[in-house]
């Protein structure tokens, strides 16, 4: 396959489809997981979930980055961008995040503070050579898809001497995340459909030792609706065989080790944190990144000596439970009543990747609340 409208032919999704309900077992009950917001919204969007048996479920987990960011993390960053004479830039989703009491950056941005949606991090860059009396922080965030941008933008700070330039970091880790879920046994878990982008990045053998120590099977799959049934199909087929393998169907992006050279440049601008915490799975161990000591000079955090702040998720939202697997959108009582994604009252709701943003723009919750 070439093109785009190839990987959404519908009579192919349909054979596709058939197959797995013939050697689906009807006696028992499969949960997959999708780490990935991209896999969510595609299943959503092209009505995968309509063609799977009744007995297959996908369960929703935290492959959203602006879901899994604690509202302490971004209520931190608001206390910087208004106790300091500041650039604060971040990506257009981030701004809409609701912090502790309902705030967010936008409405810091309202009430005066210099706050700026950019599109890349080179846009960060830009300001900093455009203001160079001003301070810029890039506040980042993202698993390992966006992580060799910002360890690059920090490079290139060194190498200009853009001493105005730093990073709050907030990037994380995906087997990480998936080594917590697994253990903490909360959320049934049969399968995964492993990330596209990280797994371009990471490489598939990143997952083995999650599906040899928890007995579960992952397939790295692509975004498309045929990627996303064939990935099903070759989970449905390691279950009904009793294996636990890293299966690769994105191969045509992802590959055994990944990319070498972002790797390199990860490990050369960042190490690995003791801990961080997580929206919905609280601190996990060795799941995140902070810039290392030889960079400190472009760590935001060093430079402006930011205390974290500890602040509730929005009373009534049910956002954690839903990154755990262990809950879906339709079962808050928030949702499509109170939080819209005009008005959000949680971080799936904000989020283009956000499960509760797909349930809504493509209809689940009507179909789903009807059932009630």
């Amino acid at each position: 396959m070439k093109y785009v409208d190839e990987f959404r032919d519908g009579d192919k999704a349909r054979r596709l489809a058939g197959r797995i309900h013939n050697e689906i077992n009807p006696d028992r009950q499969y949960r997959f997981m999708e780490f990935c917001g991209g896999h969510t919204h595609a299943i959503f969007r092209f009505g995968v979930h309509d063609l799977m048996p009744e007995n297959l479920k996908f369960v929703h987990g935290p492959g959203c980055p602006v879901c899994v960011l604690p509202a302490g993390r971004i209520e931190t960053a608001i206390q910087l961008a208004e106790s300091e004479d500041v650039i604060l830039c971040t990506y257009a989703d981030l701004m809409r995040v609701p912090a502790g009491k309902g705030d967010s950056l936008n409405r810091a941005k309202a009430r005066g503070s210099d706050i700026r949606m950019i599109y890349s991090v080179t846009d960060a860059l830009s300001l900093a050579r455009e203001n160079p009396a001003r301070q810029v922080v890039f506040f980042a965030i993202g698993f390992e898809t966006t992580t060799p941008p910002t360890a690059a933008a920090i490079r290139i700070a060194r190498s200009e001497g853009l001493n105005n330039f730093t990073v709050f970091c907030n990037h994380v880790l995906t087997p990480a995340a998936m080594h917590h879920i697994l253990a903490s046994g909360e959320a049934r878990i049969d399968g995964i459909l492993g990330p596209s982008h990280v797994s371009a990045i990471i490489g598939s053998f990143a997952y083995a030792d999650c599906c040899r120590d928890y007995q579960t099977p992952l397939v790295i799959a692509g975004f498309e609706p045929l990627d996303v049934i064939q990935s099903t199909l070759m989970l449905v087929r390691q279950v009904n065989e009793g294996c636990f393998e890293v299966e690769n169907q994105y191969s045509r992006a992802v590959s055994e080790t990944g990319n070498r050279k972002a790797q390199a440049l990860m490990a050369e601008i960042f190490e690995p944190r003791p801990t961080f915490e997580w929206r919905g799975l609280g601190s996990v161990p060795d799941s995140a990144v902070q810039i290392r000591p030889a960079y400190a000079a472009f760590d935001a955090e060093q430079r402006f000596s930011m205390q974290a702040a500890q602040t509730a998720d929005i009373k009534g939202c049910i956002c954690p439970a839903v990154l755990r697997g262990v809950s879906d959108p339709v079962d808050c009582k928030l949702f499509a009543t109170a939080c819209t994604p005009e008005e959000p009252k949680g971080a799936c709701m904000v989020s283009s990747e956000g499960a509760c943003a797909a349930y809504y723009s493509y209809g689940r919750h009507r179909a789903e609340m009807g059932k009630a």
